[in-house]
């Protein structure tokens, strides 16, 4: 289907959002739309998302659909998966409903329009790219740096209860701000990043989603 080669040539969906506890940038669902939309426009075709919820096993799974069609009915599929939590603190049913089918619709759209997110700083592939680069970026010092290092306070570890502030924010803002209370070894902890951006992103699903109804 030559249509879609010429937008998978042609189409640059730029990463429009920052990640404020990493301080990286990455595209969301909303950012392929806004860049597709000129060129369904130049190559006059057509592209519809939708999603359907579907069991696998014993877990349930937002099946998102996404369908380019040209003038001639011609058209080119493709399907992504997204399993959804059994339960969220902080969000309903339905809030962490819309926001798997966020993630499954932006993974949709990647296959379809030959997006590459697997460097994006907002997959687990990201991070442990990180963390492994970091290991082998260390400098060996002397044996007395690796001792007074190793004589360093260890970093404070995770509370049920700061988990639970966390998990239970029922917007951005709260959660930025549960962020910010964390000790600073736990802020600067990639891992730690990671998760309070899997938090942020599933809020900002659930807020597209109630915008959208």
């Amino acid at each position: 289907m030559q249509e879609l080669q010429i937008i998978q040539a042609k189409l640059k969906a730029p990463k429009g959002q920052v990640n404020r506890f990493g301080g990286y940038r990455y595209r969301s669902l909303e950012d392929i739309y806004e860049a597709v939309k000129p060129l369904l426009s130049e190559t006059q075709t057509s592209l519809v998302v939708g999603d359907e919820i579907v069991m696998i096993g014993t877990r349930y799974y937002v099946r998102a659909i996404a369908t380019l069609t040209n003038q001639k009915g011609e058209s080119v599929t493709n399907v992504a998966y997204a399993r959804e939590e059994e339960t969220k603190k902080g969000m309903d049913v339905s809030q962490l409903t819309g926001a798997t089918s966020s993630y499954a619709r932006k993974y949709a759209l990647n296959g379809l329009f030959a997006i590459d997110d697997t460097k994006d700083a907002d997959t687990d592939e990201y991070t442990k790219a990180q963390e492994t680069r970091g290991k082998k970026s260390e400098v060996r010092g002397e044996s007395q740096q690796a001792t007074a290092k190793s004589q360093q306070p260890a970093q404070p570890a995770m509370t049920a209860e700061m988990r639970q502030k966390l998990e239970g924010s029922k917007t951005v803002t709260e959660l930025y701000k549960a962020f910010g209370e964390l000790p600073q070894g736990l802020r600067e902890h990639p891992q730690v990043k990671a998760y309070c951006s899997e938090l942020r992103d599933k809020l900002e699903g659930a807020k597209m989603d109630e915008c959208n109804k």
